[in-house]
């Protein structure tokens, strides 16, 4: 099943991101082949980093919050919040069946 990961930073926290960006980056490359897209949530005018996004294929609800709990940038206390929603593709539409 796949699961939408959003996560957002606590507020001035951007030092932190950056300190833990190579090790958030090596944890997600361990799941790499499971990782529908991903990246980080930008400020309005697109020059801060204020948050991540993530589609990744889990067995379960349980093993995606294992995941993200795990995930160094979460371990670092950079997060001021983090939603797990199971998600079903529907677009573009070449890609479901119809």
């Amino acid at each position: 099943m796949k699961f939408v990961i959003y996560c957002r930073d606590k507020a001035g926290h951007t030092a932190l991101r950056t300190e833990n960006r190579a090790a958030h980056l090596a944890y997600a490359k361990q799941i790499n082949d499971r990782i529908l897209c991903g990246g980080p949530l930008l400020s309005p005018d697109g020059t801060e980093m204020i948050g991540s996004l993530l589609v990744i294929e889990f067995d379960s609800l349980q093993a995606a919050q294992d995941w993200a709990k795990n995930d160094p940038y979460a371990q670092a206390g950079l997060f001021d919040s983090v939603e797990i929603t199971p998600w079903r593709q529907g677009l573009p539409v070449e890609n479901v069946g119809v």
